[in-house]
């Protein structure tokens, strides 16, 4: 199989005389020697790399030789399927073995890919090995958070809640300061103790509303929300009493309430079809005769359990701000500017502007919305003379979203004000404008609340955990069945360590993404916890994977020098952690070694160095080791990365020497019994405009299919040379 000193080439390969017919059985024909393959000639002498194996008493005769390739690319039996057929007797899928391949955003899995990728090495005797069962990268990330988003409620939807609004309990009230009229020929006036408000009429007159009070007041109510107001009331002797809910001016319901010697309770329904404030209920009883007691009086909203919840994304405490600091304009000639206290932020006008909006000034802002979002702005305030109107503002710069007026009189009350924006928008801001205005008022509290529609309810820990597990059932059952036991080896999970956070016994955390900072990750152990994430896919792969199954954890930076391979360390203890419970087994460890070369020779010692000791404690740790994911770049005694064509042929050398050298240090620490292999991830030199890692990567093939330096530096490794 070696070649000979005559040269061949192949029209698909233009000038590949270094091109062995082991790597890709070319087409012969006969050309001269040009003078750019001057110095690389020698390669054309060598074998195909799996045969240098078996040179070497060192390297275990199950020592497999991977390759990482598209699965694609295989299946499309061109220079790719011969490359890896004549050189390597494994090959990995770069990512159509992962998840995210396979699995839709509605969890439907489609294998025909994998499929025909394992039928195909099958029928070239290549072994495949599976790349990866559970990682937080290239997940179905939609699928897997619409298994657990929050859950529907199932409730009736004539069901109702009843929210108390308001509350007006006469028998804490102490005195009677509501509006009303008493026709003094029948009545003196309502007393308020204990018992509540009562009132005495010693006879009666047709006009029954010249004995009229309120007996609530300064109510708000929104648009076509069902109501109640509840009164509890009794008499000396039964009778009934007239009412009337609304503002002046509009009369929302009227009727009569019916009342006996016992304390009852009658509930009148209605629904407003606008936005009111200032709403009161009064009793209107010129025509009885007698003394009725009102214990209590409440508004109450009827919801269904399917609520619009607030979420407060905003706040203004007045009260606390100390001063004023915002931005605002205030004409000297009505106002020498807002004044803040304990009472909240104060304004006080001694007459009128051109326009009301010459005075104007924020009570909050840098607020951010969502556009198409329900919000909700309180106001807090109160304000003499009664009865008057703030001019409002929500928005932005040129971007107004919400305006209107506020009302106000000198008993604080909490007004509410719903608002939807068109679009997202940032550093919102509320302005109050009152240049029409003479008085005072204060201004308590702004807040503005999201509002969240509550017809759904998180799934609880131990729900998410249970549904994952099922996906995660899905997932590995599916993939095992496609492979139909053909793939004997797999990493079971990939990138598990964070490199960071250690604990008490110095053991680096597992990655995790709390915060969902991360959105286009989907990190299992967040879900699973740290123990049973790695102890249930390993279950489930030995459920249903082949009785020979091999289960490796992969990771990068191994060979960390700036931690003294802490990482390894770590996810040593890990496993040790997993395997604690006697059941789980892990058979390896793959180190995926994305390695650089350094022209600096005081930083590549380093290196080298903690290479060695890696090999040393995953030696130590008694699991299989495979070198999982092998690619070399180079830098320059600066550090800076050099493109292939600008490189040397001596330092193209010292990459060469570097695969050499990395495959020699293998054989020699690793226990024959724990070499599981190598698998060469960029096996073709990748320029940074289509490397994965954005960098130059010497591959053992140039981008023309021809052999490199690195080719002989990893045969020769291999046969221990």
């Amino acid at each position: 199989m070696k070649h000979t000193n005559k040269f061949l080439g192949t029209m698909l390969l233009a000038a590949a005389v270094l091109t062995s017919c082991a790597d890709m059985d070319p087409l012969e024909y006969a050309f001269e020697k040009p003078a750019s393959i001057e110095g690389m000639e020698y390669l054309a002498d060598y074998d195909a790399l799996k045969e240098y194996k078996s040179e070497n008493s060192k390297v275990s005769p199950d020592f497999k030789l991977g390759m990482a390739l598209a699965a694609t690319d295989y299946n499309a039996n061109g220079m790719w399927t011969r490359l890896a057929n004549a050189n390597f007797d494994e090959i990995v899928a770069g990512n159509e073995m992962k998840m995210a391949s396979i699995v839709n955003d509605n969890g439907g899995m489609d294998f025909g890919t994998v499929e025909t990728f394992l039928m195909n090495a099958e029928e070239n005797g290549m072994n495949v090995y599976g790349h990866t069962l559970a990682w937080h990268s290239q997940q179905p990330v939609k699928w897997l958070k619409s298994l657990i988003k929050d859950k529907e409620l199932d409730v009736d939807p004539d069901q109702k809640i009843e929210n108390v609004q308001y509350t007006q309990d006469w028998t804490t009230a102490g005195s009677y300061t509501m509006w009303g009229q008493f026709n003094s020929q029948i009545t003196s006036g309502p007393v308020v103790d204990g018992n509540g408000l009562s009132l005495t009429t010693t006879g009666t007159v047709a006009e029954f509303w010249t004995v009229q009070y309120f007996i609530a007041d300064h109510m708000t109510l929104k648009a076509n929300q069902e109501y109640i107001l509840r009164v509890e009331m009794k008499g000396a002797t039964a009778g009934s009493a007239h009412f009337v809910v609304g503002p002046w001016g509009t009369d929302l319901k009227t009727g009569s309430i019916p009342f006996t010697t016992e304390w009852e309770t009658t509930d009148i329904k209605f629904t407003p079809d606008a936005d009111l404030d200032g709403v009161h209920a009064m009793l209107q009883s010129g025509d009885f005769a007698g003394t009725y007691t009102v214990r209590k009086v409440e508004l109450i909203s009827l919801e269904t359990p399917a609520v619009e919840v607030e979420q407060e994304i905003y706040s203004q405490d007045w009260t606390k701000a100390g001063s004023y600091s915002m931005w605002g304009q205030f004409p000297a000639a009505v106002t020498s500017g807002p004044s803040v206290d304990s009472n909240g932020l104060t304004i006080t006008t001694s007459g009128t502007t051109s326009g009301f909006w010459e005075l104007q000034y924020m009570v909050g802002d840098g607020i951010s919305v969502k556009g198409d979002t329900k919000y909700v702005m309180h106001v807090t305030l109160k304000g003499s003379p009664n009865n008057n109107n703030l001019h409002y503002v929500i928005g932005a710069w040129g971007n107004d979203i919400k305006t209107g007026s506020i009302s106000f009189d000198d008993n604080e009350k909490t007004v509410d004000i719903s608002f939807t924006p068109v679009g997202d928008a940032t550093g919102v801001h509320i302005l109050l404008q009152s240049g029409d205005y003479v008085g005072t008022y204060t201004v308590k509290n702004v807040s503005v609340c999201e509002l969240v529609s509550m017809n759904t309810i998180p799934l609880t820990p131990e729900e998410k955990k249970e549904v994952l597990t099922g996906a995660m059932d899905k997932w590995v059952s599916g993939m095992m069945e496609a492979c139909a036991g053909r793939v004997k080896a797999w990493d079971v999970v990939n990138e598990a360590i964070s490199g960071g956070d250690p604990d008490s016994e110095g053991v680096y955390a597992l990655q995790h993404d709390p915060d969902g900072t991360k959105p286009s990750d989907f990190y299992w152990q967040d879900y699973l916890g740290d123990i049973d994430y790695v102890r249930t896919v390993v279950a489930k792969a030995r459920e249903y994977g082949p009785e020979d199954l091999k289960l490796f954890v992969n990771d990068y930076n191994l060979e960390s020098d700036w931690d003294n391979n802490a990482k390894l360390k770590s996810l040593v203890a890990w496993i040790k952690r997993w395997e604690a419970d006697g059941v789980t087994k892990i058979d390896g460890i793959g180190t995926q070694m994305h390695l650089t070369y350094q022209s600096n020779p005081d930083i590549q010692a380093s290196k080298e160095k903690h290479i060695t000791e890696m090999f040393k404690l995953l030696a130590a740790s008694g699991k299989l080791v495979r070198v999982s994911e092998l690619d070399i770049a180079f830098a320059d005694e600066q550090g800076n990365n050099i493109a292939v064509e600008n490189m040397t042929d001596a330092q193209l050398r010292k990459v060469a020497a570097f695969y050499k050298w990395l495959i020699t240090q293998y054989v020699t620490i690793i226990p024959a019994a724990q070499q599981y292999g190598f698998c060469i991830w960029t096996a073709i030199d990748a320029a940074p405009d289509v490397s994965w890692t954005h960098q130059q990567l010497y591959g053992l093939w140039d981008k023309n299919y021809n052999r490199t330096h690195a080719y002989a530096g990893f045969a020769d490794g291999l046969a221990g040379k």
